[in-house]
């Protein structure tokens, strides 16, 4: 997912007209559960600008039943969209797993509860060198700088997994320099060899190899195959007391995921473009015409164990988490996930029918 820039101006107008019509239980703090006026559960979140995250496509499938959205602004940060969830400034966000490991572990009380983005063999995210860069391998990375979107998040982690598995040592991979820089700059700082290595996803890798001269020194997806990164996440307090909203987000969040995995791609750009057309928040709709497939790995985003343990093991390794701290069933869980429940099949579609008899 593409994190943009928060709106704040934005989303205090957004949140002003949007909150008018609520009924609060009471006032003045952030824990406060908001209803609409017909008994919905209100959910605060961050969007992505451009793009439509799965929440939102839930909504415009039809798929809740006791919960509705309110859009607070957009997030350009994993970490900083968990954070505010875990701090109640929003009731739910989504980052990559390592950062939420890395949250969990430092006392933080949140849930994962759904997948939300990974790699697969038609979207990934690459690492790349100027056709003519010297950089043939990981060991020639050392003091060199790799530009990416943030840090302490997906591809910090990804990057890091790669120099190891290539046989650098721990001090040999803190001399790798690791620099921020937005997606939409990095194509051009790699040409003008302000960093060494770019790492480009979605459009702007696309677009980047369609221009030529780049190489690819490797992917996510080479290194872990189709696997889910990250994950939506909720505070264990508002899960405990708000179980019947967060069941309903989930079954709906897992349906619309599911909807992207079986419907063809040009039928879920023209869905994905409508809502961005629609919902009045002066985007452009160019990222979404490269969207290629939902790179989650599970039906409906159920979890595994080893989306998890991967990142709990990477961070005990690196002397970042004690050993047996924290293991996955402390980090997630598939209770409310309806193809993981037994509320659907696994190999239905978002209707809960085999996919054989929907066609």
């Amino acid at each position: 997912m593409i994190r943009p820039r928060f709106a704040r101006s934005v989303a205090a107008v957004v949140a002003l007209v949007t909150l008018s019509s609520f009924v609060v239980a009471c006032s003045g703090s952030s824990d406060e559960v908001v209803k609409t006026a017909d008994g919905k559960t209100v959910l605060r979140y961050e969007g992505s600008t451009g793009q439509v995250i799965y929440p939102e496509l839930a909504a415009d499938l039809g798929y809740f039943n006791d919960v509705e959205l309110n859009w607070i602004g957009d997030t350009t940060s994993g970490p900083q969209s968990i954070q505010n969830a875990a701090t109640g400034q929003t009731e739910f966000g989504g980052a990559f797993n390592g950062a939420v490991v890395k949250l969990a572990s430092a006392g933080s009380p949140i849930t994962s509860v759904i997948g939300y983005y990974g790699s697969d063999k038609e979207s990934f995210n690459g690492y790349y060198v100027l056709d003519d860069s010297p950089i043939k391998s990981a060991k020639d990375l050392i003091g060199k700088k790799v530009g990416m979107n943030t840090l302490g998040a997906h591809h910090e982690f990804v990057v890091r997994e790669w120099l190891a598995r290539e046989g650098l040592t721990p001090d040999e991979i803190k001399q790798v320099e690791l620099i921020v820089v937005p997606p939409v700059n990095t194509e051009q700082a790699l040409r003008q060899g302000q960093i060494d290595v770019a790492t480009l996803g979605s459009v702007f890798r696309d677009s980047a190899l369609e221009r030529g001269g780049l190489r690819e020194l490797f992917t996510d997806e080479s290194l872990f195959g189709s696997f889910t990164y990250g994950t939506l996440v909720f505070r264990d307090d508002y899960i405990a007391q708000n179980k019947e909203a967060v069941a309903d987000f989930v079954q709906g969040t897992a349906r619309a995921i599911r909807w992207t995995q079986t419907h063809p791609r040009e039928e879920v750009i023209a869905k994905l473009t409508s809502i961005i057309n629609s919902r009045g928040r002066n985007e452009d709709t160019k990222l979404i015409s490269y969207w290629k497939s939902p790179g989650v790995a599970g039906p409906g985003g159920t979890i595994t164990d080893t989306e998890i343990s991967t990142w709990i093991d990477w961070l005990t390794r690196n002397g970042e988490l004690e050993e047996g701290k924290l293991k996955p069933s402390d980090i997630y869980t598939n209770e409310f996930n309806p193809y993981a429940n037994g509320t659907y099949s696994p190999d239905s579609g978002a209707d809960g029918q085999a996919l054989e008899a929907a066609k």
